[in-house]
């Protein structure tokens, strides 16, 4: 059992959590992710690890509210505990001295961002970093990642904080007056897309975090396939992170939209809405 000893609500759709796994926190790298179960019957649900606190003992985790799984895990109070907690999973970010680097996040994408910003900026990389939200009220952990940011630009679709408009427009200026050597993209699926072919364009190479349908995380399932350079992989254990310009974006595109029904109305049916 792992105990939840910290939670804060970061949005009514965005919730954090400290849970004490001193095992995982030993050995979690920026780029790597758990995986949870609530109870015996509960789906399991992949979330990157925002921070591990090996002194502590503690994980930082946050997540959004999707369908079911993820509202009931909403539900749970400091105190409570997770039954199942696994990992760390997947291969680290590759963290070295790479130059100048470019960092794009969007949603909650921004918080398995944060962790390759950190690592990066510690490695003595100077971090250029755009955040990407719909509104202010959705934009999480500006202040940690501009920390580690020596440039911090904000980007949200009405406005509310920073300049409006996409994080494509901010890459394009920021490409237009700076050589970045790196970049990284992690957030919504359509997002992670376009930042690559921006990148493309401009001839950078830029990596993106896959969170595909995933089950049992150690590659036996195959429910996390997605297609790189013509050929299968699976996030799990080749991954999240993968060349943008490898992935088959319509096919990974298509996978994640694929139980987007049976999403809504399983958590209409857990809200008493059906």
């Amino acid at each position: 059992m792992f105990k939840i000893v910290e939670k804060n609500e970061l949005n009514p759709l965005e919730f954090e959590f400290f849970v004490i796994a001193p095992r995982i926190a030993k050995k979690a790298k920026a780029g790597q992710f758990v995986i949870l179960r609530i109870d015996d019957t509960g789906e399991r649900i992949p979330l990157t690890v925002v921070e591990a606190d090996a002194k502590k003992g503690l994980l930082r985790l946050i997540f959004q509210v999707i369908g079911k799984s993820t509202a009931t895990l909403a539900n749970l109070q400091v105190g409570d505990c997770l039954l199942d907690l696994v990992g760390p999973l997947g291969k680290a970010t590759e963290i070295k001295k790479y130059g100048t680097v470019l960092l794009v996040g969007g949603g909650v994408g921004i918080a398995a961002l944060f962790p390759i910003i950190k690592a990066l900026k510690e490695a003595d990389n100077k971090v250029i970093t755009i955040l990407g939200a719909k509104n202010k009220d959705l934009m999480i952990l500006a202040t940690e990642c501009g920390k580690y940011s020596d440039e911090l630009y904000l980007m949200t679709d009405d406005g509310s904080l920073g300049q409006k408009g996409l994080v494509t427009d901010a890459m394009k200026a920021i490409f237009a007056k700076e050589k970045i050597d790196t970049a990284w993209a992690i957030g919504p699926s359509l997002m992670m897309k376009f930042s690559t072919l921006t990148a493309s364009e401009a001839g950078i190479p830029i990596f993106v975090s896959l969170n595909p349908i995933m089950i049992d995380g150690t590659g036996m399932c195959g429910g996390c396939r997605v297609t790189i350079d013509n050929q299968i992989k699976f996030a799990c254990v080749d991954g999240p992170e993968f060349l943008g310009a490898s992935v088959d974006w319509d096919d990974f595109i298509n996978r994640m939209h694929q139980y987007h029904n049976e999403e809504e109305v399983a958590l209409k049916l857990y809200k008493g809405g059906v």
